[in-house]
Parts: C-alpha cells; sequence; structure tokens
C-alpha cells in the first residue's frame, strides 16, 4: 500500500490536520494509502512513497529524493484534491 507522509515544521498541528484531509480525500477518490504526520527532521529518515507539505518545508526535504507534493492551505480540500489527482494520474 501507498505510504504517505503529511510533515509540517514540529509534527503536531498542521500536519495531522493535513493528514485528516489527505485521508478524507483520499476516501472520496477511492485510493486507500497509508497516510502518517510527522516533523520535517524525522520525515528525513522515514521512507514513505511521497510526502506532502508546504513549500517552505519542501526545500528541507529535497534530499530525500522522495516525491514531494506541495499544498498552500492544509484547510483546503479542493485544493488537496487538485494536488493528489494530479499525482495519482501519472
Amino acid at each position: 500500500m501507498m505510504k504517505i507522509l503529511t510533515v509540517c515544521g514540529l509534527g503536531q498541528g498542521s500536519s495531522l490536520i493535513l493528514r485528516m484531509n489527505v485521508e478524507s480525500v483520499l476516501k472520496e477518490l477511492g485510493i486507500e494509502a497509508d497516510v502518517d504526520n510527522s516533523d520535517v527532521s524525522t520525515a528525513l529518515f522515514t521512507k514513505p512513497d511521497v510526502i506532502m507539505t508546504n513549500k517552505e518545508l519542501a526545500e528541507n526535504l529535497k534530499e530525500a529524493k522522495i516525491p514531494i507534493l506541495i499544498v498552500k492551505n492544509y484547510f483546503d480540500k479542493d485544493e488537496i484534491k487538485e494536488v493528489l489527482q494530479s499525482f495519482f494520474k501519472k
């Protein structure tokens, strides 16, 4: 199963919100994935298939060599859906 990691600075608040919204959108799209949330430093040591975060934090994760999906607003399910649909169409 695909593993998606949502990332924020501390791995608590906003990454958890993004995780819940990603899970909701994936369910709506009928896509099964294991979604977890983390902080930036831990994200570099985990091996997800894809990371979802904002543009600023994505810069710190480039060395992970994992696809990084960028969202501007962790609360915007329409944006999250658009980003996920684009990724899964590849």
